[in-house]
């Protein structure tokens, strides 16, 4: 097998490492940091008792989205490879069947497939920030704007070219390896995201309607609290901390032994949340303040907003900043995506790192323009609609039906039940240093809460 001074390990620690706890933070933290923090949380917040809501939310973090994130970064440390060899070598380490590396092999396939519908969107927010810049919002209606978002879906070649543009990007950083791609894009993209979203904040403040999005977002009203609503927080924590797709192994593998699991695993967790919260209170007083919609989805972002920004003060300016942001967002979760793969493609095969990343990037890219055909070209095309559970599904709805509701639920679940099940409870202790009470209550969690959980979020978005 092949290795690069990048990310090659011969069991003496020559693999390299990430040169803190906090660039590894970072880094987690731009991987859980998407467009879903950007409009779906906010959202369902709203919709779902405001503060209630967002209670549950924590608690669903704890009992989910902390246990696995634990679990997958202790294999991929633990492991020292790509997430598949990585899983392998800890199955046989404890005396447990290899084949529960399909975990692996299932979560990198999702992110590859989430990846080359994810650069389609994360182009979207690029083309914005030329419209925002230029004031092609300003003065805008209803129609305008609606009309110019159905214009660049309606385009292949305006889709393909952002599309282009974003991968490159991702690539462009995975290329460079850890600490000349990966590190240094992260600790300037965050920092600069987090200063960019504290800016929009502060214009929220100005629009008047800031107290309407603090009550909206959280004002606990337990009567909006509905089964559903416990249901969408379990689903929101499992899929906002980027679990089940690997990525959390690959980087994991690149932890020194000095770091504590635990405590990286709630620092990430805490900065994602957070935000998502500033994400709302940015949003939300924007969209009340033009007696708007809070719609969920795309049509808020790429639809509402550039209306309300276009009608308000210093729109351009402040609209430009935040669909900056918003490809900030997209880019550090697309280097996330892309960065499983590329590590595996590096060392089983001759290809070095630069290699590996342009081979990947082209194929995932290559898949992406299935993506984008779907919503035009392709759009009347429906593969499995003589199904009824997959009526109306384009190809693009399919992709994301089955990364989001089988292929990620699955990887999470496995390598909560391995990780708890089968991996050895003193190899775990010694590996994660938690102290007693702190380690007795995550080992419970992963092994008999945490599998349960994400068994009822399978089984309802199966059904939803």
């Amino acid at each position: 097998m092949k290795q690069s001074n990048s990310v090659a390990d011969n069991g003496n620690g020559s693999r390299g490492l990430w040169s803190s706890k906090f660039a590894f933070i970072l880094a987690a933290t731009g991987s859980a940091v998407g467009l879903g923090n950007v409009w779906k949380f906010p959202y369902v917040t709203g919709e779902n008792g405001g503060g209630a809501f967002v209670l549950v939310y924590l608690l669903c973090i704890a009992i989910i989205g902390i246990p696995i994130m634990m679990a997958e970064v202790f294999i991929g440390r633990n492991g020292r490879h790509n997430p598949i060899t990585s899983f392998r070598l800890v199955a046989e380490r404890n005396l447990a069947s290899p084949a529960w590396r399909v975990s692996a092999v299932v979560g990198m396939l999702a992110a590859f497939i989430i990846l080359s519908f994810y650069s389609m969107i994360g182009g979207w927010a690029a083309s914005y920030i030329g419209h925002a810049a230029m004031g092609d919002f300003t003065g805008g209606t209803a129609e305008s704007v609606g009309e110019m978002f159905g214009g660049l879906l309606s385009s292949p070649i305006q889709l393909l070219a952002w599309h282009t543009l974003f991968m490159a990007l991702v690539v462009m950083v995975v290329s460079r390896g850890l600490k000349g791609g990966l590190e240094r894009a992260v600790t300037i993209l965050m920092p600069a995201l987090f200063v960019l979203l504290l800016l929009v904040v502060g214009y929220a403040t100005t629009t008047g309607h800031f107290g309407e999005a603090v009550s909206f977002l959280f004002t606990p009203d337990f009567s909006k609290l509905t089964v559903d609503g416990v249901l969408v927080a379990l689903g929101h924590a499992f899929f906002t901390l980027s679990l089940g797709m690997a990525i959390m192994m690959a980087y994991g593998s690149y932890l020194g032994r000095d770091v504590s699991i635990g405590r990286t695993a709630v620092s990430v967790a805490l900065m994602d949340t957070v935000v998502a919260l500033l994400a709302g209170l940015a949003i939300f007083p924007v969209v009340f303040a033009n007696g708007l919609e809070a719609g969920a989805g795309p049509g808020l972002i790429f639809q509402t907003l550039p209306l309300a920004f276009g009608n308000m003060p210093m729109g351009s300016l402040f609209g430009t900043l935040f669909f900056v942001l918003l490809l900030f967002a997209a880019w550090t979760s697309g280097i996330s995506l892309l960065e499983p793969v590329v590590e595996w493609v590096e060392e089983k095969t001759s290809l070095a790192r630069t290699g590996s990343a342009i081979l990947v990037g082209v194929l995932c890219w290559a898949l992406g323009i299935v993506s984008i055909l779907s919503l035009n070209v392709w759009s009347d095309v429906t593969p499995l609609g003589m199904f009824a559970a997959f009526e109306g599904k384009t190809v693009f709805d399919l992709l994301d039906y089955f990364t989001a509701n089988i292929m990620l639920p699955l990887s999470g679940m496995l390598t909560a039940l391995f990780v708890g099940w089968f991996v050895a409870k003193e190899s775990l202790k010694g590996d994660l240093n938690l102290q007693g009470g702190a380690f007795d209550l995550w080992y419970n969690l992963l092994r008999f809460v945490t599998p349960i959980a994400v068994a009822i979020v399978f089984v309802y978005n199966l059904t939803a």
